[in-house]
């Protein structure tokens, strides 16, 4: 072996993949959202007669989750477009401040473990939307 290094062939992307690429994200963020605020408001449903705090902190982890990660896509896309990383990193721990303090409030007023119905709802669609894209982008 000589002391060259060989690069792997570079992929040409065109335009029209990028095009296709760009709407199945936009479905699956569509979808990801959709899917956990009926998740959580059917579970949330379904339980808030035995267990109130906890299908609230539940129904509140997923709306959060929502916006934390409609906030996250959003500041990923300009991340992408302006190449400003000061913006987002700030972005992202006032997302972290914020979103960090619901659960404890839902800790100190019901039982301490209604957060973790919180963090159930908080991560569902980030959940939901890997599973998703997985099987979208992988099918390619």
């Amino acid at each position: 072996m000589s002391g060259e290094e060989t690069e792997p062939p570079r992929r040409s992307y065109s335009l029209a993949q990028a095009t296709t690429d760009l709407a199945t994200y936009q479905r699956l963020k569509r979808s990801a959202m959709f899917g956990t605020m009926l998740t959580v408001t059917v579970v949330g449903l379904l339980a808030v007669r035995w267990l109130t705090i906890p299908a609230l902190a539940g129904w509140v982890g997923g709306c959060c989750g929502v916006a934390n990660a409609l906030l996250t896509m959003w500041s990923g896309e300009r991340l992408v477009e302006r190449r400003r990383v000061g913006a987002f990193v700030l972005s992202s721990l006032l997302r972290i401040a914020l979103f960090g303090i619901v659960p404890v409030a839902f800790a100190v007023v019901g039982p301490w473990w209604s957060m973790a119905w919180y963090f159930a709802g908080f991560f569902l669609p980030l959940g939901i939307f890997a599973y998703a894209a997985r099987r979208a982008f992988v099918a390619k």
